[in-house]
């Protein structure tokens, strides 16, 4: 299945110099943008945008995803914003559109229309910042983990037991990979990867659906560090995680969320040390408060990052929870006079 002979998509080539030349540089946080937009469920089902054609009779208050159908002007200027303020690469707002994250809301049947819209809407915005100032961008199509893990039992009384299957999760993966593709997404990143069995599934799917369009797109993957032990949730450290998705032959790989760059930092250095392909970075603005919110500033964050660039442990950098677009515009600035790393061959 993972045929390495199909050609590979325009947007490498492209992507492939921009990274030799400088460190490119990811959007932040979606959820952080949405928050301050103080929503609530009238505009989450479509009041002042435009109705869903699947809208379930579950409350969407909080299904971010959904405001890519129910709200796209409001996606689309979160896009447009991480664009201006340096972003070269946006992500899709597509973290939960998988049949399996949306059968929490009762919208699995709106998944391929969350995702397509979600790479036009990102497409559309990456196309306005272009036009008014000539440089090249790209849209990655988000692959989030789900809420179920494929590895490990989520009943201590029953440690055998798993609520998905890697048949389970490459469906739904390829659902939603298929969609992203039909949107016009340039790459596929799977992120905040908690179970790489999970991740394997959403791989696996990514080159089905590659061999069905006669094309190899870019992947990146993105693991989550969940503590000071070093490791993900299933166990991994870095060191052994590369060497489980390595197959993959990634455009990049790295780690997100969970913790500030500070305490990223060890983890990442280790990573960057095995990985012999680019590497990238993107934190959060430090860790929560006691209200769920993210308190470090953009020159806190900026300043913690621009450590990864001066050591020579980065080739894309951008932000995770909590951060804006004036986190990306100080993260840009503070990495904009450091090489990328060099790749180990």
């Amino acid at each position: 299945m993972h045929n390495f002979k199909l050609p590979d998509s325009p947007a490498l080539a492209k992507l492939a110099k921009a990274a030799a030349e400088r460190i490119v540089i990811l959007d932040g946080a979606m959820g952080t943008q949405i928050q301050r937009l103080g929503l609530g469920e009238d505009d989450f089902r479509g009041r002042g945008g435009q109705r869903c054609l699947h809208l379930s009779d579950h409350p969407q208050q909080g299904n971010n995803d959904l405001l890519t159908l129910t709200q796209p002007a409001a996606i689309e200027e979160i896009h447009y914003s991480f664009a201006k303020a340096g972003a070269d690469i946006v992500e899709t707002n597509t973290f939960s559109s998988t049949t399996i994250a949306q059968a929490d809301y009762g919208m699995e049947a709106a998944v391929h229309d969350l995702n397509a819209e979600g790479a036009r809407i990102a497409r559309r915005s990456m196309d306005r910042a272009s036009a008014e100032d000539g440089r090249s961008r790209w849209v990655a199509g988000a692959v989030g983990p789900t809420n179920r893990t494929a590895s490990m039992s989520p009943d201590v009384n029953d440690p055998g037991y798993r609520a998905v299957t890697f048949d389970d999760l490459r469906q739904a993966y390829g659902q939603q990979v298929r969609g992203l593709i039909a949107g016009g997404a340039d790459l596929i990143l799977i992120e905040t990867i908690f179970d790489t069995l999970n991740a394997k599934a959403a791989i696996f799917s990514c080159f089905e659906a590659f061999a069905e369009l006669g094309q190899r797109l870019p992947i990146m993957i993105s693991g989550t560090i969940t503590d000071a032990s070093g490791r993900t949730l299933s166990g991994q450290t870095p060191t052994a995680f590369w060497h489980s998705v390595r197959h993959a032959r990634p455009w990049s790989v790295g780690l997100n969320c969970a913790l500030g760059a500070s305490a990223m930092r060890p983890h990442l250095a280790e990573l960057s040390a095995v990985a012999d392909t680019l590497t990238c970075a993107y934190p959060n603005a430090g860790l929560p408060n006691a209200f769920g919110e993210y308190d470090e500033g953009p020159d806190d964050t900026a300043r913690q990052i621009e450590v990864f660039a001066r050591e020579g442990l980065v080739n894309v950098v951008g932000g995770c929870c909590g951060t804006t677009p004036d986190h990306i515009r100080a993260i840009a600035d503070a990495v904009a006079d450091h090489a990328p790393r060099s790749l180990h061959v």
